[in-house]
C-alpha cells in the first residue's frame, strides 16, 4: 500500500472522515466564541484527482465518486452536507477535479474568528501547504512532526478546538504513539475535541487498541468503524476508523442512523457495514 495520500485522496475513507470531520466544525460554530482547528499530519492541503498518482488507483470512484450523484435519504443528505457543500466550493464548475484535504476543508467550513493550525513534517508537502494558505492570516503552516505538536501547540489560546490526528501509518507503533499522545494531549487540553483516524486492514490491532483505549479512561471517547468489505487476510484496506473524544451530544445518534446507509453505498464486497460504539462514557 503506497502511503502518500495523492493515491487515496477521496477515497472511502475521506468520505468518513472528511464528513465528520466538517460536522464537528460546524457544531463548533454553534457558539460564537472563536476555536482553533490543529491538523498534526496536515498533507498538502489540496489534491487533484486527475493527477497520475489519483487516477493509477481509482480509489476515489470508490469513494467521492459513488456520493455525487447518488440516491440517498435526507437524513444522509443532510450529515454530509457541510463537506459536500465544501467540496462544490472547490469546484465550481462542477464535477469534482479539486479534492479538499483535511485542513483545506477546515479552512473551508470555518468562521472568519476561527484559527487553523496545519502541522507537515516533509519538507516538500510542507511548500505546497504553504502554497494552498499563502496570504491566509487565519492559518498557519509548521513545520513539525505532528505528534510533537500534542505537547507544544496545547492547550490553543482560544481554549476551544477540534484537534485531529491523521498519521500515515507508515511506520510501526503508530497506535501506540496515539494512545500516547492522546493521554499527553488530553491532561494539557481536557475539554478539547480529539479525531484520530486509523486504518482497518486483517492486521490491524483493532482489539488490543479499543483495550489500550478504555484503559485510557478518558470520558466520552467514541469510536466509528465502516467497513467497506469484511476484513479478511485480503491484503489492503479493508475498512476505516476513527475515534472521537469530547465529540459533540449529538453525534452518535446521527452516525448510528446515517452510517449502515453510507456503508452500503460505498460497500466494495460482502462484510461491508458500520459502527459506532461509546467505549468510555461520562465518568
Amino acid at each position: 500500500m503506497n502511503y502518500r495520500h495523492s493515491y487515496h485522496a477521496g477515497n472511502f475513507a475521506d468520505v468518513l472522515k472528511h464528513a465528520v470531520l466538517a460536522q464537528i466544525i460546524t457544531y463548533l460554530k454553534r457558539k460564537d466564541a472563536a476555536f482553533r482547528v490543529i491538523d498534526t499530519h496536515a498533507g498538502i492541503g489540496v489534491y487533484n484527482l486527475s493527477s497520475v498518482e489519483a487516477q493509477k488507483t481509482g480509489e476515489w470512484r470508490d469513494g467521492i465518486g459513488r456520493l455525487t450523484d447518488a440516491d440517498m435519504s435526507a437524513e444522509l443528505k443532510a450529515f454530509l452536507a457541510p463537506w459536500m457543500t465544501a467540496v462544490e466550493a472547490l469546484n465550481p464548475d462542477g464535477g469534482v477535479l479539486s479534492y479538499p484535504g483535511s485542513p483545506k476543508l477546515s479552512r473551508l467550513v470555518m468562521r472568519k474568528q476561527d484559527r487553523l493550525t496545519a502541522i507537515e513534517l516533509h519538507p516538500e508537502d510542507v511548500q505546497q501547504l504553504r502554497g494552498v494558505f499563502e496570504g491566509d492570516y487565519q492559518t498557519r503552516v509548521i513545520e513539525l512532526d505532528g505528534w510533537l505538536s500534542l505537547g507544544a501547540h496545547l492547550p490553543p489560546k482560544e481554549k476551544r478546538g477540534l484537534v485531529l490526528i491523521d498519521p500515515p501509518f507508515e511506520a510501526e507503533g503508530e497506535y501506540d504513539r496515539m494512545i500516547d499522545g492522546l493521554a499527553r494531549a488530553t491532561r494539557r487540553f481536557p475539554g478539547g475535541t480529539y479525531m484520530l483516524w486509523h486504518p482497518i486492514k486483517a492486521d490491524s490491532p483493532l482489539a488490543a487498541f479499543d483495550k489500550k483505549l478504555m484503559a485510557l479512561g478518558r470520558p466520552n471517547t467514541l469510536t466509528v468503524r465502516l467497513m467497506a468489505r469484511a476484513n479478511t487476510t485480503a491484503p489492503g484496506l479493508n475498512g476505516t476508523g476513527l475515534v472521537i473524544l469530547n465529540p459533540p451530544f449529538t453525534l452518535e445518534a446521527e452516525l448510528k442512523q446515517v452510517l449502515p446507509e453510507l456503508a452500503g453505498l460505498l460497500a466494495q464486497g460482502p462484510g461491508a457495514g458500520a459502527e459506532v460504539r461509546m467505549l468510555v462514557g461520562e465518568h
